[in-house]
């Protein structure tokens, strides 16, 4: 069980709750500032002065005032009339990681919500039950409303869950865990559904997948190097140090650690007609190393949202005050999601072009046509090639920003959105396409790198081809090659290629 401090946790902690769908719940610490909040909501609520989302309607119909009497059932309609997404669900690991985001945003005692809220949404993931939720309706303003409510619906027993691998009502799914529905009270509806949670938890979920991206491209980039025998002196540290950005530094050292040793670059280094490689070859650390801080950057606003407080309105206790805000608008994540979007398209642009340049023997410095040893009867990686400009395409389509795409909604009382949440889902198919563009190269470099023998590459690339042939044999004729993708592809996924070869880029 990770314990958190709202306000207080790192990406680290965050990503480990990600890959290994680890419950988590509140340090204790939290509870008075969580209690105190309550009680003042309770209090406005038995008063007789309009306060938003106690005791009043919402959005455009903030100014119907509601009875005290009727305040539970205020929440609960608020609730059930939300649920509107539609979709496919959101995978368990990121519904997870959503519900730890909001556990984080209401322990900050800011919320007004009563502990036994929190308390359910700890034990749903200790016990397991994932509320199912839809994946498109969020404009990513006034909250994720829609995708908020579907989890909020579960814990009052409405909507569903899944539960030990099955897909059921949420109040089954609660009884059959020991749990009990929460019977919301005064602004606690609101408290669930208002905020950022859904999107950031999807983005953080893209910058989690594209960190395995630059990654392997590094470790791939490397065995491409040394399967069209190309030059390591623009890897120099001289050359990076002079420009001064972190990424293209780490990326140019990491390339020269993963390359040390390598027979094929120390047997040209002398009398090798070629002047310069291509820039995809020559570039690399200047470009996948842009795309590494632009990744950092992400990573930081992503780090202070995912403890920020983003509901509204917001209990200011040591004020005594109430007060509505707007810290539901997700501008911030999706600016982050754009970001990202741009890292990984370019990270895959780039690669893209060195399966292009491998397979191409006009270019490819003495490697075999489409890299298979007998061109013409057999093809080799000529539409795998294709399927990578293929899907390069797409990613630079899907990597036009969202968050400029605003559009009035609630009868115009919210009238700019951020489509945060649009930014962040897309990052999954297009981290997606990228693992596959990198798959492929990773399966063009090791072949290249086999036709080099009896020359070797470095001992750690070594190591990586030898991981690979464990699942993929070399290509020695034409054969379904599906299953050979996918198989390179899920490695890179995984982050295990970075692993085998030695690498570790620091955030």
């Amino acid at each position: 069980m990770i314990s958190l401090t709202p306000g207080a946790v790192n990406l680290a902690t965050l990503r480990e709750i990600y890959r290994q769908m680890a419950p988590a719940k509140l340090d204790a610490s939290a509870r008075p500032a969580v209690e105190a909040a309550a009680q003042m909501v309770a209090d406005a609520a038995a008063g007789e002065a309009a306060v938003y989302g106690i005791n009043t309607g919402f959005g455009k119909l903030a100014s119907k005032k509601i009875a005290p009497e009727d305040t539970a059932t205020l929440q609960r309609n608020l609730i059930l009339s939300h649920c509107c997404g539609v979709g496919q669900p959101l995978a368990e690991d990121r519904t997870r990681l959503m519900m730890v985001l909001k556990l984080l945003s209401l322990g900050r005692g800011a919320s007004g919500v009563r502990w036994q809220v929190i308390a359910l949404i700890e034990a749903m993931l200790e016990a397991g039950v994932t509320p199912v939720i839809p994946e498109q309706g969020s404009v990513g303003a006034s909250g994720d409303l829609a995708p908020l409510a579907h989890m909020a619906a579960a814990m009052i027993g409405a909507g569903e869950a899944t539960y030990q691998g099955a897909r059921m009502p949420a109040a089954e799914a609660l009884a059959k865990a020991g749990l009990t529905p929460v019977v919301l009270g005064p602004k606690e509806g609101l408290g669930l559904i208002n905020g950022t949670q859904f999107s950031t938890a999807n983005a953080l979920a893209g910058l989690f997948d594209a960190w395995r991206m630059v990654e392997a491209s590094m470790t791939i980039a490397s065995l491409s190097t040394d399967a069209i025998m190309g030059s390591t002196a623009p890897l120099l540290a001289d050359i990076h140090t002079l420009r001064g950005h972190a990424g293209q530094i780490d990326v140019a050292q990491g390339m020269r650690t993963l390359m040390d040793g390598s027979e094929i670059r120390e047997s040209h280094r002398e009398d090798d007609t070629r002047v310069q490689d291509p820039y995809c070859i020559r570039c690399q650390p200047q470009v996948v190393g842009a795309a590494l801080d632009v990744l950092r950057m992400a990573a930081k606003t992503l780090e202070i949202e995912a403890n920020a407080v983003t509901d509204n309105p917001l209990v200011l206790v040591n004020e005594g005050r109430i007060v509505s805000g707007g810290n539901f608008h997700a501008e911030y994540v999706g600016f982050a999601a754009d970001q990202i979007a741009l890292a990984v398209a370019e990270i895959g642009a780039i690669a893209q072009r060195r399966v292009a340049l491998m397979v191409d023997p006009t270019l490819s410095y003495d490697l075999p046509p489409f890299l298979t040893p007998d061109p013409g009867l057999n093809s080799g990686f000529m539409i795998a090639e294709v399927t990578t400009a293929a899907l390069m395409s797409e990613n630079k389509h899907l990597a036009n920003p969202c968050v400029t795409d605003s559009t009035p909604t609630s009868a115009n009382q919210e009238d700019h959105v951020s489509m945060a949440a649009h930014g962040a889902l897309r990052l999954r198919r297009m981290n997606d396409n990228l693992s596959v563009i990198l798959g492929v190269e990773l399966l063009c470099a090791a072949q290249g790198v086999e036709a080099r023998a009896p020359l070797i590459t470095s001992t750690g690339l070594q190591a990586v081809i030898a991981h690979l042939r464990g699942t993929v044999p070399t290509l020695a004729e034409d054969r379904y090659l599906a299953p050979d993708i996918e198989a390179a592809s899920a490695m890179v996924r995984s982050g295990e290629l970075a692993q085998v070869a030695g690498l570790e880029v620091h955030a």
